[in-house]
């Protein structure tokens, strides 16, 4: 008789669960579809950045202008991630994250007044791997002139290369496991040929041609969770785009200055994103699995409080809210997952060991560089002085007014954490540039040879 009751009762909840899941799609659907019947068709100038955060969804709307790349913002919706939704920076429940960003859209939508297909999803997490690959190429014909045709062979080997040591090592790192990889960006960084540096390779002769090319790769679950949401968001994929390359391109914008250089590091609630910029050119992007959930988690359990109120104290730390018997115990706990913190910064810096110098100048984005603490343990503390860096770092937030390029004339795009979403509406505009293949520079060409 117990058993009898107890089958009945696992059927009721299988039942109650299917019901809720019926329930859930059919509203999403609804709101779909009356979300559109109330804005104009889609515009094809009109591109969507959507930066699917641990802690929040961000989406941007963005009306592009193709004669001068400028990308105005004409749409904004943010909308809060639940625990469950999210996991290290990647999808971990892919229906919720879908309602998420389903209701962020829509309030963009009701905003800039339009309906947008095309977008751009970031992606993040730690087996995400972005690294700049040197290669050299004899070339058996010197005295032969290059061309384009020849340019694209040379970057197709490059990239090839560059896929195989990031499957290395995402094997090492997951335990030998064969772990299959998708390319989601590449970015020219500089181009040799014997010896002399060229920004134009095409009509030189020579022997030896050094390719030195950004890439990140991502596994291919991660880059399928992404296309299944942006297929149930009913949008089209222009690109995933790796979170701080996305960064690294809002700051750099369309007039890349080869005098740049600076690290940038995006704090999310579920990762830390870092990309190194050199002279213009992306060296490198590195990412570890501590963000601002962490800082909270901590609190949670060193307090023994709700996640709530943990979050609660987190963020009252800085507001002079935290109860005067609680300071003591909030801040020790902070601090405390702030060097686990600052060593995976060590760390991740540590490995850029290809270049003479780091950058001194750090720029910060994203939720988590909200929480005082972590600038002020980067300003404040010595942990530099085992990299090379030549000076002392400077460390400032990410302000949108500084994104060159793209203007918010919304109102609500007012600090750094949108600076993630505002770089994917850059890596839109890049898309979108070559769609029209009239008057293509040649590094414009062979920056298409890149596109993926």
């Amino acid at each position: 008789m117990l058993e009898l009751i107890y089958m009945l009762n696992k059927i009721k909840r299988i039942l109650l669960q299917l019901f809720s899941l019926i329930k859930s799609e059919i509203k999403r659907l609804v709101n779909k579809l009356t979300s559109h019947n109330k804005i104009t068709p889609v515009d094809d100038n009109f591109v969507v950045g959507l930066d699917i955060g641990t802690e929040y969804v961000k989406a941007l709307i963005g009306k592009i202008d193709k004669e001068t790349s400028v990308i105005d913002i004409v749409g904004v919706g943010k909308v809060h991630q639940s625990l469950s939704d999210m996991q290290a920076g990647a999808i971990s429940d892919i229906a919720a994250v879908v309602e998420n960003c389903d209701k962020a859209l829509k309030e963009a939508e009701e905003q800039a007044n339009t309906s947008v297909r095309g977008s751009v999803i970031g992606i993040a997490g730690e087996l995400v791997k972005g690294s700049t690959i040197t290669t050299k190429i004899i070339r058996p014909n010197p005295e032969e002139s290059i061309d384009a045709i020849e340019m694209e062979k040379i970057i197709g080997l490059v990239q090839a290369k560059a896929e195989e040591k990031a499957k290395d090592q995402l094997n090492k790192e997951t335990g030998g496991r064969d772990v299959n990889v998708r390319l989601v960006n590449s970015a020219l960084v500089n181009i040799e040929i014997d010896s002399y540096t060229v920004t134009n390779p095409v009509g030189f002769q020579g022997k030896e041609v050094v390719v030195s090319l950004y890439t990140a790769f991502a596994p291919l679950i991660h880059i399928a969770a992404l296309e299944k949401t942006s297929f149930e968001l009913d949008l089209d994929l222009l690109a995933v785009a790796a979170e701080p390359f996305a960064v690294s391109r809002a700051v750099l914008g369309n007039k890349i200055s080869q005098n740049f250089s600076a690290i940038l590091i995006d704090i999310g609630g579920g990762t830390t994103d870092i990309a190194v910029v050199v002279d213009g050119g992306v060296q490198g992007t590195k990412m570890f699995g501590i963000g601002g959930r962490a800082f909270t988690k901590g609190i949670e359990r060193d307090l023994a409080v709700s996640y709530e109120m943990a979050e609660l104290l987190k963020v009252g730390l800085s507001e002079n809210t935290v109860p005067a018997n609680k300071v003591t115990a909030v801040e020790a706990s902070l601090n405390k997952t702030a060097k686990t913190w600052m060593s995976g910064i060590d760390l991740a810096l540590s490995e850029f060991t290809k270049l003479d110098h780091l950058p001194y100048k750090m720029f910060l984005c994203g939720g988590g560089s909200s929480l005082e603490l972590l600038v002020d343990k980067l300003e404040e503390t010595d942990w530099y002085k085992n990299l090379p860096f030549t000076h002392k770092p400077s460390v400032h937030l990410i302000k949108p007014q500084q994104i060159t390029d793209i203007k918010d004339i919304t109102g609500k795009v007012t600090d750094h954490t949108f600076i993630t979403a505002m770089g994917l509406l850059r890596v839109a505009g890049d898309t979108k540039q070559f769609d029209v293949p009239d008057n293509l520079t040649i590094r414009d060409k062979i920056d298409k040879m890149l596109k993926v």
